[in-house]
């Protein structure tokens, strides 16, 4: 299994950005995807998770409102994260992550998912 992250930039606060995460390797049916964020000496903190349908997401109180995971209707092996109105705290390593369906309340729990992309960077500016 493959995870390649992308989209990753510099941007002026209150910008916007879109991150691409293409999974490749296996059959992705029923598997959650998800994007987590790690800042320079801060620990990896969850962002958004979706469901294989698309129907159900998951957002961290940070991102909500801002940030729109989603899932690609014709090819589910890619999610996208829509980020808007960036902030400075923004600024980290994003990272996306699958696992075969967990329960909602581990959607945001690292150790739930098997499979991690290498991660793109994301640095806003003020």
């Amino acid at each position: 299994v493959q995870l390649q992250a992308s989209g990753g930039g510099l941007v002026q606060a209150g910008g916007s950005l879109r991150l691409s995460c293409a999974a490749s390797g296996r059959t992705f049916r029923d598997y959650d995807m998800a994007w987590f964020r790690q800042a320079p000496g801060k620990e990896r903190e969850f962002a958004a998770a979706i469901r294989w349908s698309g129907g159900t997401t998951q957002y961290s109180d940070s991102v909500k409102g801002r940030f729109t995971i989603s899932r690609d209707n014709a090819n589910k092996n890619m999610v996208y994260l829509q980020m808007n109105s960036l902030k400075p705290d923004d600024t980290a390593v994003y990272y996306c992550a699958t696992t075969p369906r967990v329960a909602y309340s581990a959607l945001s729990v690292p150790s739930s998912y098997n499979y991690w992309g290498q991660g793109t960077l994301v640095t806003v500016s003020s």
